[in-house]
């Protein structure tokens, strides 16, 4: 699927108490046909971290540590590996993606809105009664959302069952992406799932745990650890990788190569929450905290806007002329 262009900076919607956020187009028209390269899916991660701080700025509630730990592995599914077509969401043989994790739905908004799901501006509703985005995905509200999430435990669960429903319907080739979070793999439920998707040999689905070691109380290993989760689901029968996941070309290589499976297939992701944001990275007490202040966003913009502008300049040096 053709990664989406970014809208024309006027299309942005001005936030009272920040500053505009700069949205070049990209520097080179995508060639038809050609998938993203790694490099413009890392400035893509770095343009929903954006949207991700100024949504919870607006909002003033809401779970960007979250939302920025799982940012590269979103923009990979969206703008390069999932089949997908934001004109029609229903399109039966379109790929499936579920967000276990819920609560990081500020970062599956970006991607939905960056594609034309519904308006940019949009996103600004976030979390406020009337709007279609909700503090968690809802299916019956956002166009592109397959399943109403944010129960930790239910979404590997509803993922198998969604790839077993292909299979029966001859839908062979559409393929079922689910992220979970530390605190869904601490839940039986999911591993209920595990134990019944290699049982029914559903080579359909592919699990990733973003994974990146910090709850609301404290760290994963404090709170409830979960131990080595690759090892955990390799002995469940699934195949099974380890990967930085931020390093995007790991993170490409490794969904695309679990399409190709006879098996399920696990991705454990090592994340770091507030990835992006150096004040928040890897730090305790901003879970679900109203931590986004005019000031902690402002400065959060101007770094990754810093990184945005980075980026920009090596991928136009590095275009055809």
């Amino acid at each position: 699927m053709e990664a989406a262009r970014l809208p024309d900076r006027s299309t942005v919607p001005a936030v009272n108490h920040l500053r505009p956020v700069p949205d070049p187009k990209p520097p080179a028209a995508p060639i038809e046909g050609e998938p993203a390269s790694i490099e413009e899916l890392e400035r893509w991660a770095t343009v929903l971290r954006i949207d991700c701080v100024r949504m919870l700025a607006v909002a003033k509630s809401g779970h960007l540590d979250s939302s920025l730990s799982s940012a590269d592995i979103l923009t990979a599914l969206y703008h390069r590996v999932l089949k997908h077509d934001p004109k029609n969401p229903e399109w039966p043989a379109r790929d499936r993606f579920v967000l276990s994790k819920g609560h990081a739905a500020p970062i599956q908004y970006a991607a939905l809105a960056r594609h034309g799901y519904f308006p940019l501006e949009d996103l600004m509703g976030l979390r406020k009664i009337g709007a279609q985005l909700q503090g968690h995905p809802d299916m019956n509200k956002t166009p592109g959302v397959e399943v109403s999430t944010g129960s930790l435990g239910q979404g590997l669960s509803m993922s198998l069952g969604i790839a077993l429903a292909l299979r029966l319907d001859g839908l062979d080739d559409s393929h079922v992406f689910c992220v979970l979070s530390d605190g869904d793999c601490q839940e039986g439920q999911t591993w209920e799932a595990a134990t019944a998707a290699p049982h029914f040999k559903a080579s359909n689905i592919t699990a990733i745990v973003d994974y990146n070691h910090l709850q609301t109380d404290g760290t994963t290993e404090e709170v409830m650890d979960i131990g080595n989760m690759a090892a955990k689901f390799a002995a469940f029968g699934w195949d099974t990788v380890e990967i930085d996941g931020h390093d995007m070309g790991a993170v490409v290589e490794a969904l695309e190569r679990s399409r190709s499976l006879d098996r399920p297939a696990a991705i454990v992701a090592q994340t770091t929450k507030g990835k992006g944001v150096s004040t928040m990275e890897g730090r305790f007490g901003f879970h679900g905290k109203a931590a986004v202040s005019p000031e902690f966003a402002a400065d959060a913009l101007a770094e990754l806007e810093e990184t945005l502008e980075r980026q920009t300049s090596e991928l136009t040096e590095g275009a055809p002329s």
